[in-house]
């Protein structure tokens, strides 16, 4: 039996969640925006504490590289990477738009989706205006368009819209909604990322011995942080 403890840091949701070999048995997860830090921790211990599983006998720490938020993914990077060296077992990496996508798939959302070639699935994280982190997957999970930070315009994604349905969802799919205004586009809420997502993906890396290493991984961030200025702290402001 291979015991994995999953990470997901990367978007607004903070989650963990443990598998035994490809199968999750407990998580937890909030959706409250910028509650990585305090919560994180806790939920680990929460979930050591539902399972009766000693944190020695885990064989590996998957977390969501990116793309996505810069300090949730340092939050949840930092996590992994001092559990899995304190431990002494192995860390592993796993793309957060081919979770999420993963597990969209294989959600209640859609009924036999992998029987249409037809469609898509297209994960968004929310990055600035209206730009967003993405990649498009067949419903097999193959990579159908690589991972970019996109623009998001009245032409974007078309030529694959005109030849089938692409399900939007994540984060930045709502401000995407009047820009893309396709008959074949669809548009899913309520689609919470989740380190649920995580499970046969990193079970498989896991069999397949695909680890990083501890000391030179960092997260994916696809773009430089900009530090912002709150506006309170604005030269002039009231």
């Amino acid at each position: 039996m291979v015991n994995l403890l999953h990470i997901e840091t990367a978007t607004i949701t903070c989650s963990a969640a443990i598998s035994k070999d490809d199968k999750i048995v407990a998580y937890r997860e909030s959706h409250v925006d910028k509650s990585h830090a305090s919560l994180l921790t806790v939920f680990i211990e929460d979930l050591f504490a539902e399972t009766g599983l000693d944190p020695v006998n885990l064989d590996a720490i998957s977390v969501s590289m990116g793309p996505g938020s810069y300090t949730g993914l340092r939050i949840g990077v930092s996590t992994a990477k001092g559990l899995a060296y304190g431990l002494k077992i192995p860390l592993i990496a796993v793309s957060t738009l081919e979770a999420m996508a993963w597990g969209f798939i294989r959600s209640l959302h859609i009924q036999n989706i992998e029987s249409n070639k037809h469609i898509l699935v297209c994960p968004m994280i929310d990055a600035r205006r209206m730009e967003v982190y993405t990649s498009l997957f067949d419903t097999r999970l193959k990579i159908v368009e690589g991972v970019s930070a996109k623009i998001i315009t009245e032409d974007s994604f078309r030529e694959y819209l005109e030849k089938g349905q692409i399900y939007f969802f994540g984060t930045g799919a709502p401000k995407c909604i009047e820009a893309i205004n396709h008959k074949n586009a669809v548009f899913i809420d309520e689609f919470h990322n989740s380190a649920r997502f995580q499970g046969q993906l990193a079970y498989k890396s896991f069999i397949e011995k695909k680890f990083e290493n501890l000391a030179y991984f960092e997260p994916y961030y696809l773009k430089d942080f900009v530090a912002t200025i709150p506006r309170n702290k604005v030269l002039g402001s009231s």
